[in-house]
């Protein structure tokens, strides 16, 4: 299974704006789904569909409580399915981190690095390295490797800018 990253729209058969009943339809269809807050939106509160496959999780953020507003997907685990999740032609949870964020800068987009997290505003993707089980560790201490990422719309991280 492929997954590919499609900022500012969305990822492989999720775009962005999509109503709840859509997102919870096509969550099914990749696991198990739960859903959090159905139909809330508040500013520390909001809906979340997560679809829960063996191999992976994906959390569908619904932050007005009725369409998708941001999907983040985290890191695939060993299975049966080969899954993979691109940007540009990168294997997002397989390019060493800095390597991927090095691209990105070649590529033209301004990268905010935290260390942990990683924000592209301008397209607007947000990335995670910390990892809440054993990873290969980067010479920073890190996990080499992203755990998570965030394809919202557009706008999305202008106040980081």
């Amino acid at each position: 299974m492929d997954i590919t990253l499609d900022p500012p729209r969305g990822i492989t058969g999720f775009l962005l704006g999509m109503p709840a009943e859509e997102v919870k339809a096509a969550a099914a269809a990749l696991g198990r789904v739960t859903v959090q807050d159905d139909g809330l939106a508040g500013e520390f509160a909001y809906m979340k569909v997560t679809a829960l496959h063996p191999q992976f999780e994906i959390v569908f953020h619904l932050e007005d409580g009725r369409t998708l507003t941001a999907a983040e997907v985290w890191t695939p685990r060993p299975g049966e399915d080969a899954i993979t999740v691109r940007y540009g032609g990168l294997d997002v949870f397989t390019t060493p981190a800095r390597q991927l964020l090095d691209r990105l800068r070649a590529d033209g987009h301004a990268v905010i690095d935290k260390t942990q997290y990683a924000y592209v505003p301008d397209l607007p993707l947000g990335f995670t390295r910390t990892a809440g089980h054993e990873v290969p560790l980067d010479g920073d201490g890190e996990p080499l490797y992203f755990q998570a990422v965030l394809v919202a719309g557009a706008g999305y991280y202008d106040y980081m800018r």
